[in-house]
């Protein structure tokens, strides 16, 4: 009897040993197994052969023979996912297989992922481009690039050139975007270019069709797979190449479960495929830049618009002192007059705003009251008039205007979300054709299409939205962009808030005027002295970048140091404060064990910025740490310890963490 250590899908930190005479599983088959005294079928991953002297072994339950073996470098990586940010290994290895692998095959009744469109030729490359194109195809083996080119300047093409070199050296590629907003446009291009050789996988397909697409390109059909950062987990054979777009954004880092960071991941694969690797950005985060300035990275630089059009013209608006009568508190005579002209030229223009619903907040005018979630400790988001909503635990009441505290007081708005600005703009332009794109409006893949379809016909005047319309979108007939209340973004406790800050405007204003049409900015402030506005007013990323990462160093904060969070949560909050003690109290004594209590510093432990969410308290401490030796084997040794775990709490760590709420 052949013995294999399989990862099971279960919150097991180790694989375990099971038997079998089937002479075809071999390392990277996909199994069923017993688990545990019920003997329920779970799913499995062969990771290697073993010869283990435990008597009474379980045996392989089932061999799914008709999927392929998950090549043995997949699975080098996914050892190293589930190592590096402590998470179970067979919870890491399901990833790698389709979603519907117990369900037998069926055709999805929707429409295919891939638009029908008419194909074109690879666009020609300009001096720029050609140069990087030529020097990132000229390596060989693992490289990792990174190709900094401002909005506008067509990393897009560079890209469609690479992916060409690829196939034609009989190579498949991967390609990731941070978010679904972007595959719509982006899923075009490539199929006019790459047609029934590209692939697509994303949150908004359907199972069965995530699993189709995931047959089509792991089974040979399709060349490149274009995706969000669940893509990454595709075992796709003969991978000649990875590009990772917009790899900065904070949302290729998964919050929930397996807390991995889809670039860095990415980065690790392409090491142990010995393959290149691009990381693409007009705005890349200072990790990567700092990589690149030490010679970790090539950096190719890209920076003239790719049509030769001038970057647009941006304007800082101090609403402290722009209070024009009739108009709403956000908007000054200034961005209104150019809303005018703009609809007068039948030219388009974009209102960005980083927070949806009618108002973020409601308040007592007599009492001072605010609405807030039982379960979490935010205040309730006020949406169509009605209904109050938590966007974290998704509790919702009726609206009232009187105040359920007092019992006298009228409960009144206060600030501004996406669907009061709409309200406004409305009023304001009645005539103006309106669309608002937000997490409350776009529910679905097709809306998001139906809104870019809009926009590109010319059918909208004016868009609003949030972070999904601020990067990746290119249409060629906006001139005229503004972020209402830059503020919104300025005082987040993070010590990346600067670096997000510069990212977020420079991103937003780089959809204006890229194509027929002059571009203008205009940012809205009550902070016109933030430090990271000359910087994007100048589009002077290198300046700000230097600038950051001397801060950042004098504080040992990434790249300088790397980043750990540990954080637990119980519906006691005594409980949990004694819990995250106690867990303080272990560190510190094993850091000075292992003598690098010099390489770490720990900030807190406190409560976390959320700290009451979904019914259950939360407490944290941040690890800033300078030596990575040891600190593996003490974070295994603490997941470990059962004395550290009691019962109700739960105790969660994040590697490199990018939300601290």
């Amino acid at each position: 009897m052949n013995q294999w250590q399989i990862a099971v899908d279960a919150p097991i930190t180790k694989p375990l040993t099971y038997t079998s005479e089937d002479p075809s599983i071999a390392v990277g088959s996909l199994v069923k197994v017993p688990l545990g005294k019920s003997n329920r079928k779970v799913f499995g991953l062969c990771l290697e052969k073993t010869m283990d002297n435990e008597e009474r072994l379980k045996t392989i339950a089932h061999v799914y023979q008709d999927l392929p073996h998950i090549p043995s470098r997949y699975v080098d990586w996914l050892s190293w996912l589930s190592n590096y940010y402590k998470h179970p290994i067979g919870q890491v290895a399901k990833l790698l297989a389709p979603p519907l692998i117990d369900k037998k095959q069926g055709r999805s009744r929707k429409k295919s992922p891939i638009p029908d469109v008419e194909p074109e030729s690879i666009a020609e490359l300009n001096a720029e481009q050609m140069a990087a194109y030529k020097s990132i195809s000229a390596s060989n083996g693992f490289q990792c690039h990174l190709l900094h080119g401002v909005t506008g300047s067509g990393k897009t093409e560079v890209y469609i050139h690479l992916f060409q070199q690829a196939l034609n050296s009989g190579k498949k590629g991967l390609f990731l975007v941070p978010e679904i907003s972007l595959t719509p446009q982006l899923l075009s291009r490539f199929a006019r270019v790459f047609g029934d050789q590209l692939a697509v996988m994303h949150s908004q397909l359907t199972e069965r069709e995530r699993t189709n697409q995931w047959l089509s390109i792991v089974e040979g059909d399709k060349k490149i797979l274009l995706g969000a950062r669940s893509a990454l987990f595709c075992p796709i054979p003969d991978l000649g190449l990875i590009i990772v777009d917009e790899e900065h954004e904070a949302s290729y880092k998964q919050e929930e479960k397996l807390k991995y960071h889809a670039r860095d991941s990415a980065i690790m694969l392409a090491a142990k495929l010995e393959i290149p690797i691009v990381l693409g950005s007009a705005t890349p985060s200072l990790e990567s830049w700092q990589n690149a300035k030490a010679g970790k990275y090539q950096l190719h630089q890209l920076q003239l618009r790719f049509n030769e059009k001038s970057l647009p013209q941006i304007d800082v608006v101090d609403l402290r002192e722009h209070r024009p009568a009739g108009l709403p508190f956000w908007m000054s005579q200034e961005l209104h007059d150019a809303l005018v002209q703009n609809l007068k030229n039948k030219e388009q223009s974009a209102l960005f705003l980083n927070r949806r619903g009618m108002a973020p907040s409601v308040v007592c005018n007599s009492c001072g009251h605010t609405e807030e979630c039982p379960n979490c400790a935010v205040a309730l988001t006020l949406h169509h008039k009605h209904h109050l909503h938590c966007h974290y635990c998704d509790y919702h009441k009726n609206f009232n205007e009187t105040c359920s505290a007092c019992g006298v007081g009228e409960v009144i708005p206060l600030g501004l979300g996406t669907e009061k600005m709409q309200e406004d703009i409305k009023e304001m332009f009645p005539e103006a054709r309106v669309v608002r794109a937000d997490r409350d409006e776009i529910q679905s893949r097709e809306d998001m299409e139906a809104v870019i379809q809009a926009v590109e016909s010319q059918s909208v005047d004016i868009l609003i939205g949030t972070q999904m319309i601020s990067k990746g979108l290119d249409f060629p007939h906006l001139s005229l962009v503004s972020v209402v209340l830059a503020d919104i973004g300025f005082n987040i406790q993070d010590f990346r808030a600067n670096e997000k800050t510069y990212q977020l405007l420079s991103q937003v204003a780089g959809r204006s005027g890229r194509h027929n049409t002059d571009g203008r900015v205009i940012i809205q402030t009550y902070n016109p002295n933030h430090p990271c506005l000359p910087f994007v007013i100048e589009h002077s990323y290198e300046a700000f970048a230097d600038r950051e990462l001397l801060h950042r160093k004098e504080l040992l904060y990434p790249p300088f140091s790397r980043m750990i969070r540990i954080r637990n949560q119980s519906i006691f909050a005594k409980k949990a404060e004694k819990n995250i003690m106690d867990i303080y109290n272990w560190l510190q004594k094993a850091f000075k064990h292992y003598q690098i209590e010099n390489d770490v510093q720990i900030l807190g432990p406190t409560e976390a910025p959320l700290f009451k969410l979904r019914g259950k308290y939360r407490y944290h401490m941040l690890l800033k740490v300078k030596n990575k030796k040891n600190i593996h084997s003490i974070l295994d040794q603490l997941l470990a310890n059962d004395a550290l775990f009691p019962s109700g709490t739960k105790v969660l760590i994040d590697v490199d963490p990018i939300q601290m709420g």
